[in-house]
């Protein structure tokens, strides 16, 4: 697909691909064409406002959604498609077709802002976006997300807007929750008052969208008239001001109950908020996402385990073998190669789908915001602001998006610092192999054991930003947590399967690209024989170039129970990606089979080389492994993220701390583990 700059009339967004945005002709068909008179309309708006939502509902596009601020910590866009006037495109540098009844506009997503007066480096990125930047590189207009249920909070970055003469009208959202707590609002009347257009939208439902589009043609470049302000620098005067308009506004297009009732939201959050009971209900919650998780996927993952050990293996090689590849270096790497490290890995998707749809039904019901809000005074002992659990509890799904949300808070040292505490968080990756551990090891306690892991997780957190907080961070203090709780509300089947969908193509992707990778590697490595009388790809494992590798590093173990070559062997390749560590165990013992042939099934010979390396105490080597998993350095993939966010003098000093850290507990965890179990 072409892409033509227009120096002229292009939207520079530095931070969205590198390069500057162009304008999409209106005959492309969602293409990027080079078309003047194509319009660049920018989705503003606070967090929880469900501003990303109608994006996503404009554009088809699939953005990281959340219930807390920060979530949109870069610029999105995509091509919204919607009808248009045949007579209405004026181009001269493009062939429009008369009867064609679309017009396409480049639609943003700008980082959600509760003003325009910075307080974080995402509320400073909209503003540069939208006022420091000449005006011919403004977008054409500004779609404010305002929530009808908290009316005059939403209308104080319309206030600023609206001096500036930007282009704007206002999408009004969450009018159901506003109608439950019994206010209405007068669509008419608040535009008059507002001074620019305003339309009722349901973005999760993907309601009052056309009348969105309608609006948007029509108002597009159409600047709205400045409102009058005072002739003043006192900041406090300007503000009382601004909160007058708005209180005028708000009189004249909204109507309440003289005493608010107390909602539904206010009963629940009487508990769930509570500074005791609060966190008790979010562990138990917690707790029965990795329970249902554990349990309803394990019928699941056993069928695909014998679909891919059984037909799969055998019609590669029967495949094979007609091609006359049969007993060669091919079959070795496509059969204990890639079917079985990767196939290993794919029956893990059942339970990742189901992770993912139990998390998204969290978000999307709003009670992750309240997560935030009962971990605060947790985050405040070490010397964070409450918002920096929110990258924190991004990293349960995957560390390296938890690192880039690091930049949503004010202060570098609180970068550094979190960023150097999101790897001790549980990813979504090292759930594979904690969740195969513990039905290897705990049978029907594997959801407990995997929710200890979590529980472990955050002590980690807590405990490692404690040390470093009265260490090198002495003298840094933490703002008290501000966010908006949104209204709970029933999830809806649309908003969590899209969800679900992103990020179960995010684990494929890697499953499909890093994990491909590292299967042939190790494979590779498995062929290569160190020791003479062995040809390539026919070397037992053990007298490999992997197998003497880790064999070098193995000893280190010992004091942790799990002192064999095949199991720290799956450490060095989880470096790499921690998947990775079932699809190496998968290719070791596929290769290097027992001596009476018999393959025997993965978990069993896990199970057995635990209880021959901890000399009989297999459960508190295995408990070892899985906390020596959960703290020891990440993927490379969040070491370039670090990298990239914090430095290389950081990301070095992380990474040794996390090696500490990791074998020390894991030698202290079986140690004791051994004396009662």
């Amino acid at each position: 697909m072409a892409v033509t700059e227009q120096p002229d009339r292009a939207l520079k967004l530095p931070l969205l691909v590198g390069t500057p945005s162009v304008k999409a002709c209106c005959h492309t068909g969602g293409g990027i064409g080079a078309c003047p008179e194509a319009p660049v309309v920018a989705l503003v708006g606070a967090p929880n406002t469900g501003k990303s939502t109608l994006f996503n509902a404009l554009t088809g596009a699939r953005v990281t959604m959340g219930n807390w601020p920060g979530t949109t910590v870069e610029v999105s866009h995509g091509i919204w498609k919607t009808t248009r006037d045949a007579a209405s495109c004026t181009c001269e540098e493009c062939t429009c077709d008369p009867n064609e009844q679309r017009r396409d506009i480049t639609l943003i997503d700008l980082p959600g802002a509760y003003s325009i007066d910075p307080h974080s480096p995402d509320e400073a990125l909209t503003r540069e976006l939208l006022v420091g930047v000449p005006e011919d590189e403004r977008p054409d207009l500004c779609v404010v997300a305002c929530d009808a249920s908290r009316l005059a909070n939403s209308l104080y970055l319309v206030a600023q807007l609206r001096e500036l003469g930007l282009p704007m009208m206002v999408a009004l959202t969450m009018l159901d929750v506003a109608a439950k707590s019994g206010i209405t609002v007068d669509l008419d009347a608040l535009s008059e008052a507002l001074g620019c257009p305003v339309v009722g939208i349901d973005p999760r439902r993907r309601t009052g969208l056309e009348a969105l589009a309608a609006g948007v043609r029509e108002h597009t470049g159409i600047a709205t008239a400045p409102r009058p302000v005072l002739e003043t620098t006192d900041a406090l005067e300007l503000d009382d001001d601004r909160f007058a308009w708005i209180s005028d506004a708000v009189r004249a297009g909204a109507s309440a109950p003289a005493e608010q009732p107390r909602t539904f939201s206010d009963k629940v959050d009487r508990w769930v908020t509570a500074p005791v009971l609060g966190p008790v209900i979010f562990l138990a919650v917690m707790w029965l996402v990795f329970q249902i998780t554990t349990a309803v996927a394990s019928p699941l993952q056993g069928f695909l385990d014998g679909l891919f050990s059984g037909p799969v293996t055998n019609g590669a090689t029967w495949l094979l073998g007609q091609l006359g590849l049969g007993g060669t270096w091919v079959e070795g790497l496509v059969v204990s190669g890639l079917i079985a490290g990767v196939g290993m890995l794919l029956t893990f998707v059942p339970l990742m789908t189901l992770m993912f749809i139990l998390l998204a039904v969290l978000e999307d019901s709003g009670y992750l915001a309240r997560a935030a809000v009962v971990t605060d005074r947790l985050m405040r002992s070490i010397g964070l602001p409450g918002r920096a659990f929110l990258p924190l509890i991004v990293g349960f799904g995957c560390n390296v998006p938890a690192i880039s949300a690091t930049r949503i808070l004010p202060s570098s040292r609180q970068r550094i610092l979190t960023a150097l505490l999101v790897p001790f968080t549980s990813c979504t990756a090292r759930l594979t192999v904690f969740v195969m551990l513990g039905s290897v090891f705990f049978g029907p306690y594997a959801g407990t054991a995997v929710f200890a892991m979590y529980v472990i997780s955050i002590y980690l957190v807590v405990l490692a930003g404690f040390v470093l907080r009265r260490t090198l961070w002495r003298t840094m203090g933490a703002e008290p947590l501000i966010i908006d709780l949104p209204a709970y509300q029933v999830p809806t089947l649309r908003l969590t399967a899209s969800v679900t969908w992103v990020r179960l193509q995010g684990f494929l992707r890697t499953a499909a690209g890093i994990i491909v990778a590292t299967v042939c590697a190790v494979w590779l490595l498995q062929s290569i024989p160190t020791t003479p009388g062995h040809a390539f790809g026919d070397v037992p494992v053990a007298e490999s170039a992997y197998g003497a590798a880790a064999q070098a590093i193995t000893p280190v173990f010992a004091p942790a129970g799990f002192a064999k070559w095949e199991t720290t062997s799956a450490l060095v390749v989880g470096f790499v990606a921690k998947e990775a560590v079932i699809s190496s165990w998968a290719q070791t013992y596929a290769v290097d089979q027992p001596a009476d042939g018999t393959p025997g099934t993965l978990g069993e010979r896990v199970r057995t080389d635990f209880e021959n390396s901890s000399g009989g105490h297999p459960i508190p080597a295995a408990l070892a492994f899985m906390v020596f998993l959960l703290a020891y350095t990440p993927c490379v993939a969040t070491l370039a993220a670090q990298w990239r966010e914090i430095g290389a003098k950081w990301t070095l000093f992380g990474v040794g701390m996390q090696l500490v850290t990791a074998w020390v507990l894991a030698v202290a965890v079986f140690q004791i583990g051994r004396l009662f179990l």
